[in-house]
């Protein structure tokens, strides 16, 4: 019990450490070379790129970048007192929690979004079990499906995300799904116990996500939008090509939060910083 009450209060909100590097978490890495998916002790560094200069930088024991952008943007303006106007960012940034914060914060989002490239896809516009390939009344608030069935608003769940962020979710049931010719192909969800006969066509919405998204999706596809999000894959992806593969700094030295963050990252942003385009008052995440 000794033993897993330390194990535990070294990992804190973690769900793994390194016995060796007590800071860092194990993750699954990109470069895989016995192919089995092992997981290493790793950090998560993020780089903020202004014109192609390196302006922040930070390491996290975060295994994805879902929950990176708000303790990024917080520490850039709690150290450095300046706050940008335009954020960009890949589509592992957004979230609700993610639009709501930079709106209250003055900042323009231009986040790439989770189905951006997936939409264009014919296999996704012929899903017909998705709420976006069904028709929506705002008026009366419910959805049309493909066998003209109405789906109304069923209740309400609060959720709350490991962030501690609560969003509201808006449920909907279909009105009648018996008899229905495209049940099979709409409900989706192989594993339920219950019969296929039996189940009822159900959504899930986040009002709220689904409109800062539709604003989002408005903005980055605009053309100043399409000039950011291009300036974004050379600058910030850049960067880390720099220091990966230019400089073939694959692997820390150092162990340690506060060594990794001071010796292995800051030591490359002196070398890895060089002007390409100005864009004023814009902050490219990756």
């Amino acid at each position: 019990m000794k033993k897993y009450t330390k194990d535990l209060y070294i990992m804190g909100q973690r769900n793994s450490y390194s016995k060796t590097d007590k800071d860092a978490t194990f993750m699954r890495m990109k470069e895989d070379h016995m192919r089995n998916g092992q997981l290493k002790p790793a950090y998560n560094v993020q780089f903020g790129v202004d014109s192609e200069y390196i302006v922040w930088a930070s390491v996290g024991p975060q295994p994805t970048d879902t929950t990176t952008l708000i303790p990024f943007l917080k520490s850039i303006e709690k150290h450095t007192g300046f706050k940008y106007s335009k954020v960009i960012a890949d589509s592992g940034y957004e979230s609700e929690e993610k639009y709501v914060f930079l709106e209250d914060n003055q900042q323009l989002s231009f986040l790439k979004t989770s189905d951006y490239e997936i939409k264009k896809t014919k296999k996704y516009r012929n899903d017909i079990g998705r709420k976006e390939n069904m028709i929506y009344c705002e008026k009366d608030d419910y959805y049309i499906c493909k066998n003209n069935k109405k789906l109304y608003v069923s209740g309400t769940i609060n959720r709350k995300s490991k962030t501690e962020y609560k969003s509201k979710i808006t449920c909907y049931t279909c009105e009648d799904c018996s008899n229905c010719e495209y049940k099979k192909k709409c409900i989706k969800g192989n594993n339920s116990k219950i019969p296929i006969e039996q189940r009822t066509k159900n959504l899930q919405v986040s009002k709220l996500f689904h409109k800062k998204q539709k604003e989002n999706l408005e903005r980055i596809t605009n053309p100043e939008g399409r000039k950011l999000r291009m300036n974004r894959s050379i600058q910030a992806e850049g960067a880390f090509a720099q220091v990966k593969q230019n400089m073939q700094f694959k692997r820390f030295l150092s162990r340690g939060n506060k060594n990794v963050l001071s010796d292995g990252v800051y030591f490359y942003i002196l070398k890895v910083n060089f002007p390409y385009q100005t864009l004023k008052n814009t902050l490219n995440l990756s």
